[in-house]
């Protein structure tokens, strides 16, 4: 049974994850973009939905535990 605890954790957890990678990604394809690198504008494009996907995956694990 998963318990509110669990949903807490799996709140911040993948909060805290996704904002680091998006942030990091986010980050990197400023400072790329900002030197003239045209690929930066790739880092900047997926840094959002990247962050997204750690939470979907860490919520799917947890919904696998659900009973049912």
């Amino acid at each position: 049974m998963v318990t509110r605890g669990e949903i807490l954790m799996l709140g911040i957890a993948s909060g805290v994850s996704g904002g680091l990678i998006g942030g990091l990604m986010l980050g990197v394809g400023m400072s790329m973009v900002i030197a003239g690198i045209n690929m930066g504008w790739l880092l900047l494009f997926v840094g959002a939905p990247a962050s997204a996907i750690v939470g979907w995956v860490m919520g799917r694990r947890l919904a696998r535990q659900v009973p049912g």
